[in-house]
Formats: C-alpha cells, structure tokens, sequence
C-alpha cells in the first residue's frame, strides 16, 4: 500500500526504548496512570527527531573557566497543535523539550457510522503562519481528522507542517501524504492496518479513552 507514496516524508521512530514503551501502551493491562505518561514519554522522543533539522548560529558564552562559541536555534518559533481529544496527551512531553513553544488546539470528533471527521473547535496563536507546526494525535488512523487539520492549518498560512503519531495505519500514511505535498510523518509505529470499524490492527484501542480514563 505505501509503496506508490513519497516515503522520505515518514520518519519511524524505531529506538529500543520506544519499542519497549509502546509495548507496554498496546497492552490491555496497562492503566490509565501508566498509559498516560507514556504517552508523555513517546511525545517526547518524537520531538527529538521531529526538530533534528532545526538551524542552528552560533552565540557566545563564558563558561567557569573560559569564553568559548556555542550553538542555540537560530530563531524558530514553534506551535504545538494537538487534535482534540486524545492529542492533548502528546503536548506535555513536547513542552518539555520545547518550554517557548505556544500551544493551539483543533477539536475534532469522528463519526461512529461513517468514521468521518468532524470540526468543533478551533483555536490558534495568531501568529500562527510564522510558526513550525507540530500537529499531534497518537493514533493515525484513516487520516481524516489529521488531513483536516493540515488543510485548516493551510489555509491560516503556515508553511512548516509536521505530524506527529504514535502509531500509523498504512492506509492514514497513504492519505495524508497524498492530500498534501509538502507535510511530513513522524511515527514509532506502522501497523498491519484498519479492521472494518477503522481501528488500527494490532493498534492500542481508543487512544483518548485510555489517556482519559474514559473506557
């Protein structure tokens, strides 16, 4: 399925320790307390590769014994957009490794028969189109809501779009590379794909339900 898709927009997350903590998230064991900060844990990892490409100057600094040239980003403001409900579980870890980074928030609900998206809420910096936008929701599922998101973030201006998931369905990669050309992936998991509810197979059910206690 992915094969005819611009795949050097994916980049998978695959370290040792983030295996080890999706696999205790994809566990039906696992607690709301545990689940929620590793979902925590995983944003955070994500982030590190999601701003791996972050330009750099250099700046001056006196260390206790001398003066010598450091680096520190040159400069780039940063948004983290999570997808209502379940994304707000990603912005926490991702403030961590970016604490000047302004925080939107797009509401967005699925419906149950035709597994559509639909828009609730919306609420961004109002700088927003100077801004690299990190788009966060654990699970990629169809790409609906994801491909929404994009196409409003689009429409407000901005330029720099990342998406960051837990775990991707093949069949969301698919649609959201090919409704956009220019939005890159990030993902510490690419699963088999959707069951007839469009759930992700093996997946880690209801995301939000689990962050939330609400299953």
């Amino acid at each position: 399925m992915l094969q005819d898709v611009d795949m050097s927009r994916v980049t998978l997350i695959d370290h040792p320790l983030v295996q080890h903590k999706l696999a205790i998230m994809r566990s039906i064991e696992t607690g709301t307390k545990q689940f929620r900060e590793l979902v925590r844990e995983l944003a955070l990892f994500e982030g590190y590769e999601a701003t791996r490409d972050f330009p750099l100057e250099d700046v001056a600094v006196t260390t206790p014994i001398c003066d010598t040239v450091c680096k520190q980003l040159s400069g780039r403001k940063v948004a983290i957009i999570p997808i209502l409900r379940a994304g707000l579980g990603m912005v926490d870890g991702l403030l961590e490794l970016v604490p000047s980074a302004r925080v939107g928030h797009l509401g967005m609900y699925r419906d149950e028969v035709t597994h559509e998206p639909h828009e609730y809420y919306a609420k961004v910096p109002a700088d927003i189109d100077h801004r690299i936008c990190l788009v966060v929701d654990p699970m990629l599922a169809t790409g609906g809501s994801s491909i929404d998101a994009i196409k409003y973030l689009r429409a407000q201006g901005v330029q720099d779009i990342r998406l960051l998931v837990l775990v991707a369905a093949p069949e969301g990669i698919k649609a959201v590379l090919n409704s956009d050309a220019q939005v890159r992936v990030f993902t510490c998991a690419i699963d088999e794909g959707l069951n007839e509810a469009a759930y992700i197979v093996p997946g880690l059910g209801d995301a939000g339900d689990r962050i939330f206690g609400t299953k």
